[in-house]
């Protein structure tokens, strides 16, 4: 394939990936890989054509091993970690029977969150708990006192 043949196929892949669909920047390492190889032959360097097929394979399959879930992690914003000063001792309200230890659904700050009642009451289903620690994306929950 022509060098320019190579740069298209590559931009192309970029564009698709960043403006059209999320692949989940499988695309992007592809379009990389892509364009390093048209600008090593617009560099002078002249390849038979097996040769550009397979640098183009190795260059997208050791992109994406190497590099692609830290860089859609990074790009995304997903990381799982959520600062617990932020969430301790805030409550929430529990939306059914959660015995000790179990988990269930809760709605928090406009998302569900998974909640485990790290307590040894249970938590009646309507009740408030509080939130004594954030694990990922789990919220540990204690069952609030009693009110006078």
């Amino acid at each position: 394939m022509p060098l320019w043949g190579w740069l298209v196929v590559g931009v192309g892949l970029l564009c698709i990936e960043m403006f059209l669909i999320d692949a989940q920047f499988y695309l992007v390492f592809i379009g990389v890989a892509a364009v390093i190889v048209g600008l090593i032959g617009l560099g002078g360097i002249a390849m038979p054509l097996w040769l550009q097929w397979l640098l183009f394979a190795l260059l997208s399959v050791i992109a994406m091993v190497a590099f692609r879930a830290r860089v859609y992690a990074v790009v995304r914003g997903r990381t799982g970690h959520v600062d617990e000063r932020v969430t301790q001792g805030d409550r929430v309200v529990v939306p059914a029977r959660l015995m000790p230890d179990e988990t269930c659904r809760v709605e928090y700050r406009g998302s569900t969150w998974t909640a485990r009642n790290v307590d040894e009451v249970v938590i009646e289903a309507g009740k408030e708990a509080a939130i004594v620690r954030v694990e990922g994306l789990t919220l540990h929950l204690k069952a609030l006192p009693p009110k006078v």
